[in-house]
């Protein structure tokens, strides 16, 4: 099989968002991130162990191109400081432990500084899901059937049966292939949409090779390992830490704060005037959309913010329908828009894959996620998990809001 990652640049753009702030202010802080695979069907056999071992060893022998790196430098929010790091930089194949002891037939930790391990995860799932589709299926099949169906839900987008408002492409961790991917960017860029914008690609590489614009925002890790990894915090106040780290980096540029690492609830109690002033706006990855948009504008509204001078900007398991369902509720109430991945990059006449890779310890401690709905978290230590949870449960009982 060809490498299926052949430049340092095909990555999720909120890695070199993380990644800057992570070298300026947190660059001895250690991470060990793990590999789930939520699918209960799913195996990984010995063929396509040794094939993800040999891709991912070859991913480490990247290094970045001068052109590349100029390209990160006309980011108008990436220092040169950062770039100069970048340019000395290249994964390292012994932070990764590979093998076949898990129930799906693949386990994967990495484990290093958070400057490294960071790098690797998007890669890594890219990886995985490339062998896994080419390797158990016939894949040529399982292209045509992905771009008959690319083709029919851009037509309903042609020919405004689904308005959308401004959407990206957020695809690459659990894409069918680069080559899927490749296709429906394109398709997407050169189609005519009706009233639906298509913004761009959170895939990095492929943004710089078609001419879109590169989107992304914070993630979890960012909160939890701000907020947790410093073992003198009180876990429950990781939102105040991470936007705090956040507005030192970036002042008002690059300004969408993610809302639900230790619950929507609690980071409100953080995301208060100034917080609220700068960002300029809100991610949402689990529970209720509606509920959470609707939450999201009284606060601003509370706060004296009109909320249409921000961004709902909404991430979770989302299709064309369920986007348009949300933006029609919002419209003209708040700026809406939308990251859609899977349904975009991976869906074929076979169930996509549900892999992620999540930081699992960060500087020896565990550290966890508490959403807005159960079943996201990945924390190997469940009395670390209460604990957290009652820090969050102790302060949103006891503090005044």
């Amino acid at each position: 099989m060809n490498p299926i990652i052949d430049s340092l640049l095909e990555t999720d753009l909120y890695k070199f968002s993380m990644g800057q702030a992570i070298y300026h202010q947190f660059p001895d802080y250690t991470t060990t991130w793990s590999f789930k695979c939520r699918n209960k069907d799913v195996h990984f056999t010995k063929e396509m162990v040794d094939e993800i071992k040999r891709q991912i060893y070859l991913y480490c022998d990247l290094n970045f191109t001068e052109d590349e790196l100029n390209y990160l430098a006309g980011i108008k929010w990436i220092k040169k400081s950062y770039v100069d790091f970048l340019r000395l930089w290249h994964p390292r194949y012994e932070d990764f432990t590979i093998t076949d002891e898990a129930e799906c037939g693949l386990s994967i930790e990495t484990n290093g500084t958070w400057l490294n391990t960071s790098m690797y995860e998007i890669p890594t799932l890219a990886i995985v899901n490339e062998v896994y589709f080419r390797m158990a299926y016939d894949y040529e099949e399982l292209m045509e059937s992905f771009e008959e169906r690319l083709d029919a839900k851009i037509a309903l987008l042609t020919n405004e049966t689904y308005n959308l408002g401004a959407f990206s492409e957020f695809g690459l961790r659990r894409r069918l292939s680069a080559e899927a991917q490749e296709l429906a960017v394109m398709k997407l860029r050169d189609s005519k949409l009706g009233k639906s914008i298509f913004v761009g690609t959170s895939n990095v590489l492929l943004a710089k090779k078609l001419g879109v614009n590169p989107v992304g925002t914070m993630a979890h890790e960012w909160i939890m390992c701000v907020g947790q990894g410093n073992h003198k915090h009180n876990p429950a106040y990781s939102n105040w830490y991470a936007l705090d780290a956040w507005v030192k980096e970036y002042g008002i540029l690059n300004g969408t704060a993610l809302t639900d690492a230790i619950t929507t609830d609690c980071f409100l109690r953080d995301f208060q005037l100034t917080y609220s002033t700068l960002f300029s706006g809100v991610r949402h990855d689990s529970g209720d959309p509606i509920e959470w948009g609707e939450k999201m504008i009284e606060h601003y509204k509370s706060l004296g913010i009109d909320p249409a001078t921000k961004t709902l900007l909404f991430s979770d398991s989302l299709d064309f329908e369920r986007a348009n369902n949300i933006h029609a509720h919002f419209d003209g109430r708040a700026k809406v828009a939308f990251g859609i991945g899977t349904y975009i990059a991976n869906d074929t006449k076979v169930p996509a894959l549900n892999i992620v890779m999540k930081t699992t310890a960060c500087n020896g401690q565990d550290v966890a996620k508490v959403s807005d709905v159960e079943g996201k978290g990945m924390c190997k230590n469940p009395d670390y998990v209460d604990y957290l949870q009652r820090c969050i449960n102790w302060r949103m009982e006891h503090e005044e809001a």
